[in-house]
């Protein structure tokens, strides 16, 4: 069984394009193309299922349409409208010498761990639905909401899944 902390979201299933199955994938992060994966999981209530790609092309910037095996008419391809899109981590995480960019929903679950006031909880949700991306973070009770900025972060150990921050000094 995938468990929801082996993978992190890039995207949504909008739907069916054509009658053979395609689907409109609109992607957060293109890792799928970049990162050699066989597969990619859909959330289907709950449960995260692989769905091995057949073919994808690219529609515009943030749009795919995608065929998976085994999805082979508008009909199937129309149940899985709706769903959340996943990666492995670890297909990423052995690519990540290359230097591969994240997306911010990779760090989901991470510790944070700050230079000056030691770790500051866990990654529960990314916000990105105001101007700046926000990391919500948990440690017990206490929340914290903190700037999702690369000019913050001073190293990620994806393996650990800790990200280091250097945070300015009034923000806590």
């Amino acid at each position: 069984m995938i468990k929801e902390s082996e993978v992190f979201k890039i995207g949504k299933l909008t739907k069916p394009h054509g009658i053979k199955g395609e689907i409109s994938f609109a992607f957060e992060n293109d890792v799928f193309d970049r990162v050699d994966c066989p597969y990619l999981i859909c959330n289907i209530d709950g449960i995260l299922v692989p769905f091995f790609i057949e073919e994808y092309r690219f529609k515009g910037k943030e749009t795919a349409l995608i065929l998976f095996e085994g999805i082979d008419n508008e009909d199937k391809a129309q149940r899985l409208t709706g769903l959340d899109i996943y990666f492995p981590r670890k297909y990423y995480e052995e690519e990540e010498e290359n230097d591969i960019e994240y997306s911010w929903n990779f760090f989901i679950g991470f510790s944070v761990i700050d230079k000056a006031h030691g770790t500051l909880g866990r990654i529960e949700e990314i916000d990105e639905k105001t101007i700046n991306t926000l990391f919500l973070i948990k440690n017990g009770t206490e929340e914290l909401i903190i700037p999702a900025t690369e000019a913050f972060i001073e190293k990620i150990d994806a393996k650990k899944k800790i990200i280091y921050l250097n945070l300015p000094e009034g923000l806590i």
